[in-house]
């Protein structure tokens, strides 16, 4: 039984945002006009999660300045929709900064789409959700990432692609390639260099992704079940049979420190 006086001090403190309130997304909105999900002003309409605190963010690894949503990496975590969403066009601008996690390998982050269940997913860091690589060299990759219901069950994930074996051995998507079906692995986007070292700030031969230090435009278009990727104006991913189809989208801290000035959803072109 929680007292009457802790219960008021609890409500006061969420009212002040030192303990913020989960939302419960609801059913998936599908837009019909440009959305700002970061305002450049506040984390309006997005809550973080961080491994170590959970919804609290003592470190702030989530915070504003000068007009930018600036991820310190000095946690991991995320920033995620308060809503969920389906069928709609992503757009995240963003340029690494200089904090890395003291290692030599390359600078790590990702957009995270079709993220459902509790924050976390209950035994871990990451929601049940496909994430779209923003690791350098990897740009555009897709990775499947399962976590857990409110319960302790696994949340399926799951997609389907097109793909062609490299001399590495790794599953890059190709059109008309062999069909393969993705649950708990890695499919690499189309031009990832065989030969990529993947050591701090190295770059592929095809990379498409800005060098170091300029904006990179990351776009995910989720057209009911199928995810196309598009960096910089080329398009180097695509699934289909993706499930789940919808969710929250996550924006990632892993180490690296990293700055967006544009995280943004679309309606479809039709």
């Amino acid at each position: 039984m929680v007292r009457p006086g802790v219960a008021a001090f609890a409500l006061l403190a969420i009212a002040a945002g030192a303990f913020p309130a989960d939302t419960t997304p609801g059913e998936p909105v599908t837009p019909t006009k440009p959305v700002a999900l970061f305002n450049g002003k506040d984390l309006s309409g997005l809550e973080v999660w961080v491994k170590e605190t959970k919804r609290e963010d003592p470190k702030r690894v989530f915070r504003v300045a000068d007009g930018l949503l600036h991820i310190t990496g000095e946690d991991f975590g995320y920033a995620a929709t308060d809503k969920a969403y389906r069928d709609y066009r992503v757009v995240v601008e963003y340029k690494w900064g200089k904090r890395t996690d003291g290692g030599k390998y390359v600078r790590n982050s990702g957009v995270l789409p079709h993220a459902p269940g509790p924050h976390g997913g209950v035994k871990g860091t990451w929601m049940s959700c496909v994430e779209c690589q923003l690791a350098q060299g990897c740009v555009g990759d897709l990775i499947v990432i399962r976590g857990q219901d409110e319960k302790g069950a696994t949340i399926p994930v799951s997609i389907t692609s097109d793909i062609a074996l490299g001399p590495d051995k790794k599953p890059r998507w190709k059109e008309g390639g062999t069909k393969q079906v993705f649950t708990n692995r890695q499919l690499w986007w189309n031009r990832h260099d065989p030969d990529f070292k993947e050591f701090l700030d190295t770059r592929g031969k095809d990379d498409v992704e800005s060098p170091l230090g300029e904006w990179t435009r990351v776009e995910c278009v989720c057209d009911k079940n199928t995810i196309t990727v598009i960096v910089n104006g080329t398009t180097v991913n695509h699934a289909y049979d993706v499930t789940p189809a919808s969710g929250r989208i996550l924006l990632q801290s892993e180490g690296f420190e990293l700055f967006v000035r544009k995280f943004e959803i679309h309606p479809l072109k039709k």
